[in-house]
């Protein structure tokens, strides 16, 4: 405890670990989206609480995840096609990804006709499906997470606390991301491309196209820095309406 490495390692991780959830959470909350206001909150916790106990058994089985490097599935002669168990995972979950994603937008595009066809059709989300497509996700994140945590620090003690830290803040503040997403639909409309470019980017990893990071999170940075001037502007635009409104 008073090792000065292990409480940078400990800080180092929780933050990636952190900002690796982010992700997660933002999609948890479109999923729960679609369901009764009542189920919401409780799908929410019951979420991030899977994604918590699938980290910390894969943390515990980490030699198994560093044996999923192993090509278990070869597809011709090149070396991106010789795939792994990671390499399948992370595809199987990038198309995952990518799907729900436009999907989602699909649905916000068709607006009231497909709300209507849906309910005519039956095709109404369960909590049970919603908590099955999120263990899905979380098996995807999980799997990055648990990579990076190996990665960086060998103490398996130091990996649980970081994963355990920082699952438990995003459980305090997803209602507040959730209600804010589901807000302002321009924000849930970008976070919603944003899935689809990082379902794409572990596609890509998956085939042993390595993307920087940093080319990942700038654009996504700035776009939502250009949205949250967006915001700021209507928001002060509906405050000056009022109060131009007598003039006219």
């Amino acid at each position: 405890m008073t090792s000065p490495d292990l409480w940078v390692a400990f800080l180092t991780l929780f933050a990636l670990e952190l900002v690796l959830g982010i992700d997660n959470v933002v999609f948890i909350s479109i999923l729960t989206g679609r369901l009764p206001e009542r189920q919401r909150a409780r799908a929410r916790t019951v979420g991030l609480a899977l994604a918590l106990l699938m980290r910390i058994v894969l943390l515990a089985v980490a030699s198994w995840i560093i044996g999923l490097t192993a090509t278990i599935l070869s597809i011709g002669d090149s070396a991106a096609l010789q795939l792994s168990g990671r390499d399948l995972i992370l595809l199987l979950g990038g198309l995952f990804l990518v799907y729900k994603a436009v999907t989602e937008i699909h649905e916000k595009l068709e607006g009231a006709r497909h709300d209507a066809a849906a309910a005519d059709t039956g095709a109404t989300s369960t909590f049970a499906r919603v908590i099955v497509q999120i263990l899905l996700l979380d098996a995807v994140f999980s799997l990055d997470s648990v990579i990076t945590a190996v990665g960086m620090v060998d103490q398996l003690a130091i990996m649980i606390a970081a994963v355990t830290l920082s699952i438990g803040l995003m459980m305090i503040f997803a209602g507040r991301i959730s209600a804010f997403v589901n807000k302002h639909p321009t924000v849930k409309m970008l976070a919603l491309s944003f899935l689809v470019l990082i379902g794409s980017t572990l596609i890509a990893e998956s085939f042993d196209i390595h993307i920087d990071k940093p080319v990942i999170y700038g654009p996504i940075a700035f776009a939502m820095a250009v949205e949250a001037l967006n915001l700021t502007y209507r928001k002060r635009q509906s405050e000056r309406a009022p109060a131009q409104s007598p003039a006219e």
